[in-house]
């Protein structure tokens, strides 16, 4: 295998010539520059990614640690991380921690050793073992998204939830409806937690009394949905509309629906939360709220480039907006 020093030797010039021109590190002459890179391709040279590494302190690769589920919300989100990282000249690897604490450990202990240049964050299973890691190792620029650990010492991009929540509910009843059930997902989730607070906000600016009775806690996934829906029917006086914390709980409420020989939106409205692809595909397509995905990615991407670049402000946080986008899911009750 090729070194730079066979480059070097064959187009007649120093090493660190060599390593300026395949580095793009300082200014060669045409003449020499056509002759190293004559010599690269003669030799088959290709450079070692390591040594360039220990040599300018840097991987150019980003670390991502996510909690997965069912929610095609995260796959969507890594999916837009890795095709911004791919734009900005840096490698994405990602590690799942499945909620697991000692998972999480592990896979940061991992992306540590590998020299990561940064880490995003989005996960809520940061303890004190993770700490543990994080000492025995340099720091490393870190960046919290959407759905990362409260508390953390470091920039955070996230959605302004509880005005997702207020704008779901204030659309329904927009609509005419004054009961209204929401399933939230976990309360120990900010998202959760926020968007029951813009849900209560909206529900106390109509003049609507708020139901215990019609709030169901979820776990965000599509089960979940099914059986928080199934106990809102139960209800003597069920809700004519159902806010659903998140797009893949509406997709349970649907399920649930029809298994009742119930219909969407003539029985019962649905809103959702995310703006998830599969919204749109739904029978009926699924009035839900939009998260900027590609926003929540770029921001959260050049935001740790702007940290392994030196930037050393106070740590940020940056809220999201999101927007109501509406389908067919809802019914607009007539008022007399």
């Amino acid at each position: 295998m090729a070194t730079m020093k066979d480059v070097a030797r064959l187009a007649g010039v120093s090493t660190s010539t060599v390593s300026h021109v395949v580095n793009n590190t300082r200014f060669v002459s045409d003449e020499i520059r056509e002759r190293i890179l004559k010599a690269v391709a003669d030799l088959n040279y290709s450079p070692s990614a390591l040594a360039r590494s220990l040599k300018l302190n840097q991987t150019r690769t980003l670390g991502m640690m996510v909690t997965t589920s069912n929610n095609p919300f995260f796959a969507e989100v890594v999916a837009g991380v890795e095709r911004i990282c791919y734009q900005r000249g840096y490698t994405l690897v990602l590690c799942n921690t499945e909620g697991d604490p000692e998972r999480l450990s592990h896979n940061l202990e991992v992306l540590l050793q590998k020299r990561i240049d940064g880490l995003l964050l989005m996960c809520t299973e940061v303890r004190s073992a993770s700490s543990e890691v994080f000492g025995r190792h340099p720091p490393v620029p870190m960046v919290v998204m959407d759905w990362g650990p409260l508390g953390s010492i470091a920039d955070q991009i996230q959605d302004n939830s509880e005005h997702g929540g207020y704008l779901a509910t204030q659309h329904l009843i927009a609509q005419g409806h004054r009961r209204i059930g929401l399933i939230t997902g976990p309360r120990n989730k900010l998202p959760a937690q926020r968007r029951l607070d813009g849900y209560c906000q909206a529900l106390q600016e109509a003049d609507i009394p708020f139901r215990p009775e019609y709030v169901v806690e979820g776990d965000f996934e599509f089960a979940g949905g099914i059986s928080a829906m199934q106990q809102l029917l139960s209800l003597s006086e069920r809700p004519t509309a159902v806010f659903a914390g998140n797009d893949v709980s509406a997709v349970g409420v649907y399920q649930a629906l029809y298994r009742a020989g119930l219909r969407v939106p003539q029985d019962i409205s649905v809103v959702g939360y995310d703006d998830i692809e599969l919204a749109r595909y739904l029978t009926p397509p699924l009035t839900t709220i939009h998260q900027p995905q590609e926003e929540l990615c770029r921001q959260a991407v050049d935001t740790l480039l702007e940290r392994i670049q030196g930037a050393d402000d106070a740590p940020r946080i940056i809220s999201l907006e999101p927007t109501l986008i509406q389908r067919e899911s809802v019914y607009c009750i007539k008022r007399s």
